[in-house]
């Protein structure tokens, strides 16, 4: 197994080496400044599990790694690439506005592990806390993934688009999800109980997807309707890694 440098950097890595591999973190560096949200939700998993952490200017921290570190770095013991690789997609992202059911948070929160989705972001204004009802709904899956509160589904969704992502919204006026390829670099954006997803983010998004309804249910769940679709991208997902890479027909979105 190959042997990983022993200081990791970034936000993300660095939280997801406090997340499940705690006991190998020796301590964490940040930059010395003002707190933010990020900042202190590291320092909160660095309380939780009794790892240190030390302030340093960023010029320091600039010299001890080898790329952009966003302000923060950790020190790791006897850790290996494979041991830190996760099962998750890192292309597959699912944006969340507006659900305000905890429960149906928690329960979106569990398919997304599940389906090993790379991040989950989740609009701050209008959507459930992370509560302890959403944790328990998740059945603890929220303490494994990859996420984060946004202010601005907008500003994302333009984002992911520029770095060569697909978008698409789940909507009933859409196409039928397994007439869609989502494989390859793929957002999903699921909206709320009651009106799905704002009008700003159906206009940006790609494309609509839908499942088509055949019952005298008009609608599923939330939940529901997000297992179904992220496991139909699941499925095509496998199947392209067996079958070889994506071949896309059309020009890249943004």
């Amino acid at each position: 197994m190959t042997e990983s440098p022993s200081l990791i950097f970034g936000f993300h890595p660095v939280r997801e080496a406090l997340r499940h591999n705690p006991h190998r973190v020796q301590k964490i560096l940040v930059c010395k400044g003002p707190s933010n949200r990020r900042r202190r939700d590291l320092e909160e998993l660095c309380r939780r599990y009794s790892v240190p952490v030390e302030q340093v200017t960023e010029g320091e921290l600039s010299r001890r790694v080898p790329g952009v570190h966003n302000g923060f770095a950790a020190e790791l013991s006897g850790v290996t690439i494979d041991e830190l690789e996760s099962t998750r997609d890192g292309d597959l992202v699912v944006l969340l506005e507006d659900v305000q059911d905890p429960r149906n948070l928690g329960a979106i929160l569990r398919v997304c592990e599940g389906a090993g989705v790379g991040r989950v972001l989740v609009r701050d204004r209008g959507s459930a806390p992370l509560s302890p009802t959403v944790v328990k709904a998740s059945a603890g899956a929220s303490e494994w993934l990859d996420m984060e509160r946004i202010t601005n589904s907008a500003a994302e969704i333009e984002r992911f688009q520029k770095a060569g992502y697909w978008v698409y919204g789940a909507d009933p006026e859409g196409r039928p999800t397994w007439e869609i390829d989502l494989t390859g670099k793929v957002v999903l954006c699921f909206g709320g109980e009651a009106n799905g997803l704002r009008s700003r983010t159906r206009e940006l998004c790609d494309e609509l997807v839908a499942l088509p309804m055949r019952g005298k249910i008009e609608s599923l769940n939330v939940s529901a309707a997000a297992a179904a679709t992220l496991f139909e991208a699941v499925r095509q997902r496998t199947s392209a890694k067996k079958d070889g890479p994506r071949v896309p027909d059309e020009a890249s979105p943004g």
